[in-house]
């Protein structure tokens, strides 16, 4: 199971994830040329968080359930927000929009998105959700095998979501790193975005340090603890690395990081941006 897909939806993670994907392709549209999202590990697109799905609501009130009724947060925590209660009715957090259905909402009408799926039952699931979007694309498949099959797609900018389950545990990282290469390869002006877990933060260095050394112009690296990173037992926190990230991308997304650190601190929170690779 996905550390966000399902059980975890809503969760300090997602709120990570989603904040920098938001911001992500909102600057794509700040251009009128339309773009590509490709979502490698895309899961179900919406989860419930409460009904017969209740225990996810635990999770999510280590996340989203701090921030809802929140005012006057930083732009990128605002728009992510705005985007959780689209999805809901007003005053009532039922449903999390997962990450394809945040791609769908945020992308215009000559964008395209293609979500894959390993899992069928949840590829099922997406495919009903987006059977009336003719801009969504659907395969039950191999996230890793769509990089290459998919890119470099015909609109020339855009976006590739990697948010696999972590079951391969430190195998999935050169996983990652093969995909990033082969990406790279085919699309190299295209954006990455990687999210990973953090347990324990020397598990990370390798990873890190080898995706610095793509050949890409830069490595942008947002991290966001609750707790500290000192036990492998439990997530502490998650990142996402992003490679050819937008210019002042880490100036954009500073004070919405702190804030997190303010409302999901689980004793000890803490933040980090950083550059493995700054653009020349």
């Amino acid at each position: 199971m996905n550390y966000l897909h399902g059980f975890h939806a809503g969760n300090h993670a997602d709120v990570l994830k989603h904040t920098v994907l938001i911001h992500l392709l909102r600057r794509l549209k700040a251009k009128d040329k339309p773009f590509f999202v490709l979502d490698t590990h895309a899961g179900r697109g919406r989860y419930l968080i409460q009904g017969e799905q209740a225990r996810k609501t635990e999770e999510a009130r280590g996340g989203v359930f701090r921030m809802i009724t929140l005012r006057k947060l930083p732009a990128p925590l605002a728009a992510y927000l705005e985007q959780v209660e689209r999805d809901n009715p007003v005053g009532a957090l039922v449903s999390y929009p997962g990450s394809p259905l945040i791609a769908a909402q945020q992308t215009r009408a000559d964008d395209r998105l293609v979500c894959v799926e390993a899992q069928k039952g949840e590829a099922e699931a997406l495919k009903s959700l987006f059977v009336h979007d003719a801009r969504v694309q659907v395969q039950n498949g191999d996230g890793y095998a769509a990089v290459k099959a998919q890119l470099p797609p015909k609109e020339r900018r855009g976006l590739v979501l990697i948010d696999p389950p972590y079951e391969a545990q430190e195998q999935e990282y050169g996983l990652i790193l093969q995909a990033l290469a082969d990406g790279l390869s085919r699309w190299p002006t295209g954006i990455y975005a990687v999210w990973y877990p953090i347990k324990q933060r020397a598990t990370l260095k390798s990873f890190l340090r080898k995706a610095a050394l793509l050949p890409c112009k830069s490595a942008l690296v947002l991290e966001l603890l609750v707790r500290p990173d000192n036990s492998p037992l439990r997530m502490n926190g998650s990142g996402m690395l992003v490679l050819n990230a937008p210019f002042r991308m880490d100036a954009e997304l500073g004070s919405s990081l702190s804030k997190l650190v303010e409302l999901l601190d689980d004793g000890g929170a803490s933040h980090r941006i950083e550059w493995l690779k700054s653009a020349d």
